[in-house]
């Protein structure tokens, strides 16, 4: 274990974590990022970026995610390429966290969290093949790559009605397939979904396959009724899986207050969560919105947070950093009373 105790460690990368290393290596707080081995996040999977400010012609992801961790970089931020496997959090305001990297503990005043969400997957053959290439996760980042074309969404919740009536402005159609003929969804939805002319809502059938057509930008589902057993194949341009998202929220449970669904509960508008001194940011966080721009803005918060947090409040002295005796036991002792 190393005696140097960090300013801010940043558990996690992507839009939300490399913004808060830019912040605070600006404020001379020399973070260390501890980015994991899949650095950069959800984007380092997604090709063209055509919505963040700044880029007028697009970007392609990991493009975009190299360019924020080299300016990240260039005002003296410290990466870590390794996993965090466990963090020990203080209760005190003040107090020391560690976190464990690689079977090392790094001490650090403040750590912001931001490990991000994984989209849920099918996992049925198939989707890992045309992940990028007809099949993706995301509505607001890719409905453009499918105009005029058919278009398949996977879900039955108010996620997915939301991607199916937001694709219908661009697909020529837009089939919404789900298990059941019941929906997760709140009615408005459903009734919104059921008024668009070009949407369809097939029920009860589940994906069993995903694969490619006949033409270059045509690809097949094969689709079973789960009432009947009987398949059936669509064609369709782009397919668009909208069955939920998973908080990488796992390392920090048990610790750190989440929601019913494992996302990260933080006060108000801040970035704060329940131990003073840990921040957390980006999708970790976020039910709602899960851009790259709002990710971005939530780690410029969390760095805000933890520069003024730092500021605001004194360390807690630990029994390394007081000369040893019978007097420094009893002063060490006082500052625990």
């Amino acid at each position: 274990m190393s005696d140097r105790i960090e300013n801010v460690v940043i558990v996690g990368s992507g839009p939300a974590g490399y913004t808060a290393a830019l912040y605070t290596s600006r404020a001379n707080l020399e973070p260390l990022v501890v980015e994991g081995f899949m650095w950069g996040g959800l984007l380092q999977t997604t090709t063209d970026v055509e919505n963040y400010p700044g880029f007028p012609e697009g970007i392609m992801g990991p493009e975009l995610m190299q360019k924020l961790r080299d300016q990240a970089e260039r005002f003296g931020t410290r990466f870590l390429t390794d996993e965090a496997t466990e963090l020990r959090l203080a209760d005190e305001p003040g107090g020391i966290h560690e976190v464990v990297v690689g079977g090392e503990t790094i001490k650090a005043r403040t750590v912001v969290l931001s490990m991000g969400a994984e989209h849920k997957k099918l996992g049925v053959p198939g989707e890992e093949e045309l992940a990028n290439q007809g099949v993706s996760y995301c509505a607001t980042c890719d409905a453009a790559f499918f105009r005029d074309r058919v278009i398949l969404v996977v879900g039955g919740g108010d996620s997915a009605f939301e991607e199916a009536i937001f694709l219908s402005k661009f697909g020529s159609k837009v089939v919404l397939v789900h298990r059941r003929d019941e929906f997760r969804a709140s009615k408005i939805m459903v009734d919104r979904a059921r008024a668009a002319e070009n949407l369809e809502l097939k029920t009860p059938f589940v994906v069993e396959e995903l694969h490619h057509g006949e033409g270059p930008y045509e690809r097949v589902a094969t689709l079973r009724n789960t009432v009947t057993g009987e398949t059936e194949e669509l064609a369709f341009g782009g397919a668009f899986i909208a069955i939920g998202h998973e908080p990488q929220s796992a390392v920090v449970r048990g610790q750190i207050d989440v929601d019913d669904e494992g996302y990260v509960k933080v006060q108000g508008r801040s970035t704060r969560t329940n131990k003073p001194g840990v921040f957390a940011a980006g999708d970790l966080v976020d039910h709602t919105y899960r851009q790259a721009i709002t990710a971005a803005g939530s780690g410029c918060q969390a760095a805000l947070d933890a520069e003024w947090y730092l500021r605001d409040t004194p360390e807690v002295p630990t029994p390394e950093s007081i000369p040893h005796g019978d007097l420094a036991e009893a002063q060490w002792a006082a500052t625990r009373s």
